[in-house]
């Protein structure tokens, strides 16, 4: 049973598909030297997108350098303050962090970028150099690439919380 006019699909052959130019994009970025990796502290979650670049480090969009709280800053330049600039010159590192408050996001973020270097040498630099950074940060502090396990217990019956019991008295 052939149709007349043919229409335009029988034309082409079964499970072609028109170019698309979305696609094209994306196959011609995957040559784009780069890794994503994760920190995590309680509900928070960084994830780090690091990029061949010219050094910047932009976390949720805004440079690191004005990230709030002003006291936690300096935590979140720990792995660039202990690893040294020069490391950090060639590549650009985006965060993206939600979940979790003030103080678990900032350490979040910088175990985030701290295993976002380490996987980034891992793939493009050699593995002395990614051995290197791993000792320095570890030797630093292990939550840089481990992420702490803790986790808030959930509160039960007969007292005000996880733990504590509500004040007994026999008159």
């Amino acid at each position: 049973a052939s149709q007349w006019p043919p229409s335009p699909r029988a034309a082409r052959a079964p499970h072609s598909r028109p170019p698309d130019p979305c696609r094209a994009r994306a196959m011609s970025e995957s040559r784009i030297e780069s890794v994503q990796a994760f920190g995590r502290k309680k509900t928070a979650t960084a994830v780090a997108y690091c990029k061949r670049g010219r050094g910047l480090i932009k976390v949720n969009g805004c440079p690191i350098e004005l990230l709030e709280p002003e006291v936690l800053r300096i935590k979140t330049f720990e792995p660039v303050l202990l690893l040294g600039q020069h490391r950090f010159a060639n590549v650009d590192i985006r965060v993206r962090v939600k979940g979790g408050g003030q103080t678990a996001q900032v350490y979040a973020i910088r175990q985030a970028i701290a295993k976002a270097i380490v996987a980034y040498y891992a793939k493009y630099v050699d593995e002395a150099s990614k051995n290197e950074v791993k000792e320095i940060l570890v030797a630093y502090d292990r939550t840089l690439l481990v992420a702490d396990p803790r986790r808030c217990e959930p509160k039960k019956f007969g007292g005000p919380s996880a733990r504590a019991r509500y004040q007994k008295s026999y008159r």
